[in-house]
C-alpha cells in the first residue's frame, strides 16, 4: 500500500466528495437493515394472530395490528419495506455519483500529473524507455489505479459501515448465535492475507508483459511500410503470439489464483447461513422448553430470520473483501510502476525564468560530449564561434558528430566537459524554453503530425494561428507552395500519420516551412535538405539568405553544395575539427573538404551523362 500514497494528495483535494460519499454509504446502510427488523416483526406477528396467543412483539403499529386482518398486515410491511428500498436505492445512487464521480476525477488529475511529467523530461529518458511501456502507464495503469479510488474504496468503507451497524445488532439479539454466525470471517480474512502477496506479484508480471505486448504493437504499427516490403508479416505476426501466449500463461495463473480464492470465500459466507440456522434452531427449542427464559427473551423464528438475512445482507460486502482485495493489490503494482516514471527527473533543467533577449551569438569552448545511454564519445574539444547573423556550415561523415553539436544547442543534453555560451552566458544559467523558443530547427528525421498541411506549417507559430497569408508566405520560402496547390484540397490536405503521404521531399520542405514561420533569431538546418533536387535547394537556400539576414544559421549537410555560401565551414570526423574555413580556403588546402567536393563534382557529372 505504500505507493498508494502517491494518491492521498488526490483523495484531500476532493476530501468534500469523499465525505459526502461516506455520508451516503451510511445512510444506505442504515436504511438497508430496517427491512431483516420489519421482516421479524411481521413474522413473529403473524405467528401470534395465527396461534391465538396474546401479541408479544413490540412495533410501531402494535396498537393498529390486533384489529387487523392478515392480508393487510402483509400489505403494510410489505409498502414500508418497498419504501426503504426505495430510499436506500437513492442513497446507493448518490454514493456512486461522489465517489465514482471522484475516481474519475482523479484518473484525469493523475494522467495529466503523467503527461505533464513526461513533457518535462529530457532526451535520455526517452531514449532508456520504450513507447509501448510510457504509453501503458498513463492509460492501462492508471485505469487500474481508478479502480482503487473509486470501487475499492466505495466498498470497503461500504463493508466497514455494514459491520459496524449489523453486527452490534446480532449480538443484541443472541450472543452465541452471532459468534458462530461470524466465526467464518476471521478465517476468510487469514485467507486473504496469505493471497493477496501472490496477486500482487502476478498481478506486476501481467502488467510488465502487457506493456511488452503494446510496445510490440505500437512498433508494428509505426513500421508497416517496412515489415511488408520485407514481407516479415507471419515473423511478427509470430512474435506477437508469443508475446501473447506468454500474457495469457501469466492472466491464467492471476486467473486461476482468483478462480480458487472466491469459491473458497463463498463456503465460508454459506457456512455462517448454515451455522445461524442450525444453531439457531437448536437454541430455539431449547428456549421454548425453558420456562425459566421470559417470553420477551425468547429467540423468535422471525430473529432466525433476521439473523439469515443479516449475514446475506454481509455476504456481497465480505465476497467483496477478495475482489477489492486483488483491486488494490493490482492498483499498488501499478501505482508503483507509475511512481517509477514519476520519480525519474529530468537531468537538463531550467534554471532561469528571466526574459530572454536572444541576439545569437554561439561559442563552443573545448566541449566534449558522452551519450549517457550509449557512453559513445561523440564530440572531443570542440571549440568555434558564431557571431550574430553569420552562418555557420559543419560537414562530415555519418556519426562524426555533427547532430550531437545541434542536441548540446538546444541542451537535450548537457555537456560532459567545456562550456557553451549563448551572447555570452553560460547555456545552463539562461532560460531554456525562450531559448528554444527562439531557436527554429529542421531536423534530419522529420516528424510531421497526422493532420492538415496548414496545421503543420502553422505549429511553429507562436501560440496561435496565424494568418493565412503568413502560412502562404512561409510556404514559397519552403519551395513547397506550388506542390501544396497540386494536392486535392491544397493547405486542408490532411497528411496522414507522420506525413506518410507526402515525399520525402515534401516533408522536408513542410518542416523547413515549419520553421521558417516561427521567425526564429536562430535557424538550424540537420541535414533537412537531402531528399530535395539541386535547382529547389538553391531556391530555399536563396530564400533563407533573405529571411535569415542578421540572424545566426546553421546547416549541417553532406551536400556542398549545400554549405558552399556559408560564413564558416567546420569538418567533422570522429568528433572532432579536422578543418575549417571558407569554402575557397578549404578547397585550397585540398585536405578531406576538397576531396569531398571532387568526389561530389563527379557524381554531379556522372549523373547528367546518363
Amino acid at each position: 500500500m505504500k505507493s498508494l500514497k502517491h494518491l492521498n494528495k488526490y483523495l484531500v483535494k476532493y476530501k468534500f466528495r469523499l465525505l459526502l460519499g461516506f455520508l451516503f454509504i451510511v445512510l444506505a446502510n442504515f436504511f438497508k437493515i430496517f427491512p431483516a427488523q420489519l421482516i421479524r416483526e411481521a413474522l413473529d406477528l403473524l405467528e401470534d394472530k395465527l396461534t391465538g396467543e396474546e401479541i408479544l412483539t413490540q412495533s410501531f403499529f402494535s396498537d393498529i395490528i390486533e384489529s387487523m386482518p392478515i392480508t393487510q398486515i402483509i400489505l403494510l410491511y410489505a409498502s414500508i419495506i418497498f419504501g426503504i428500498a426505495i430510499i436506500t436505492g437513492v442513497f446507493t445512487f448518490f454514493q456512486r455519483q461522489t465517489i465514482i464521480i471522484m475516481s474519475r476525477l482523479i484518473e484525469f488529475d493523475l494522467k495529466n500529473e503523467i503527461f505533464n511529467h513526461y513533457q518535462k523530461l529530457d532526451a535520455t529518458f526517452y531514449k532508456e524507455n520504450n513507447t509501448g511501456d510510457i504509453m501503458n502507464r498513463i492509460s492501462d495503469d492508471v485505469l487500474k489505479v481508478r479502480m482503487y479510488v473509486g470501487p475499492a474504496i466505495m466498498y470497503s468503507f461500504g463493508l466497514f459501515s455494514l459491520f459496524v451497524m449489523v453486527v452490534p445488532l446480532m449480538f443484541s439479539i443472541n450472543v452465541k448465535l452471532s459468534i458462530y454466525s461470524l466465526t467464518p470471517l476471521p478465517i476468510l480474512s487469514v485467507i486473504i492475507y496469505l493471497v493477496s502477496a501472490r496477486i500482487n506479484k502476478q498481478s506486476e508480471k501481467v502488467q510488465s508483459k502487457l506493456s511488452d505486448i503494446t510496445t510490440l504493437s505500437q512498433e508494428t504499427y509505426s513500421g508497416i511500410r517496412i515489415l511488408k516490403t520485407y514481407v516479415k508479416e507471419k515473423f511478427f505476426s509470430s512474435k506477437l503470439n508469443q508475446e501473447n501466449e506468454i500474457y495469457r500463461m501469466y492472466s491464467m495463473d492471476l486467473v486461476k489464483t482468483n478462480s480458487l480464492f472466491f469459491p473458497v470465500m463463498m463456503l465460508l459466507i454459506g457456512m455462517s447461513t448454515i451455522f445461524t440456522i442450525y444453531i439457531g434452531g437448536n437454541i430455539f427449542i431449547e428456549n421454548a422448553s425453558n420456562p425459566l427464559i421470559p417470553d420477551n427473551e425468547k429467540l423468535t423464528i422471525g430473529n432466525i430470520l433476521e439473523f439469515v438475512i443479516y449475514i446475506n445482507m454481509l455476504t456481497w460486502p465480505v465476497t467483496a473483501i477478495g475482489w477489492v482485495t486483488s483491486i488494490i493489490q493490482r492498483a499498488a503494482a501499478s501505482q508503483t510502476r507509475i511512481n517509477e516514471f514519476l520519480s525519474t527527473h529530468p537531468k537538463v533543467k531550467n534554471t532561469s525564468n528571466e526574459k530572454l533577449d536572444l541576439e545569437g551569438e554561439i561559442v563552443f569552448k573545448d566541449v566534449s560530449f558522452t551519450y549517457p545511454e550509449s557512453g559513445i564519445n561523440a564530440l572531443k574539444n570542440i571549440s568555434f564561434e558564431i557571431s550574430k547573423g553569420e552562418t555557420l556550415a559543419i560537414v562530415g561523415k555519418t556519426g562524426s558528430g555533427k547532430s550531437s553539436i545541434i542536441n548540446l544547442l538546444l541542451r537535450n543534453y548537457d555537456v560532459n566537459k567545456g562550456e557553451i555560451l549563448i551572447d555570452n552566458n553560460n547555456i545552463k544559467t539562461i532560460n531554456l524554453n525562450q531559448l528554444r523558443e527562439n531557436t527554429g530547427l529542421v531536423p534530419q528525421d522529420v516528424f510531421l503530425f497526422s493532420d492538415t498541411i496548414e496545421n503543420n506549417i502553422a505549429f511553429g507559430y507562436k501560440n496561435e494561428l496565424p494568418d493565412k497569408s503568413i502560412i502562404e508566405k512561409a510556404a514559397k520560402d519552403a519551395a513547397i507552395y506550388s506542390s501544396i496547390l497540386e494536392l486535392p484540397k491544397g493547405f486542408k490536405t490532411k497528411i496522414g500519420e507522420r506525413g506518410v503521404t507526402l515525399s520525402g521531399g515534401q516533408k522536408q520542405r513542410v518542416s523547413i516551412a515549419r520553421a521558417i514561420i516561427k521567425e526564429p533569431q536562430i535557424l538550424i538546418f540537420d541535414d533537412c535538405l537531402s531528399a530535395v533536387d539541386t535547382e529547389t535547394e538553391d531556391i530555399i537556400l536563396t530564400n533563407l539568405k533573405r529571411i535569415m539576414k542578421d540572424r545566426t544559421s546553421i546547416i549541417i549537410s553532406h551536400r556542398v553544395s549545400s554549405v558552399k555560401n556559408a560564413d564558416t565551414i567546420l569538418v567533422l570526423e570522429e568528433g572532432e575539427i579536422i578543418e575549417r574555413g571558407t569554402h575557397e580556403n578549404l578547397l585550397k588546402a585540398k585536405g578531406s573538404y576538397y576531396e569531398t567536393y571532387q568526389m561530389q563534382l563527379l557524381e554531379i557529372e556522372k549523373n547528367k551523362m546518363e
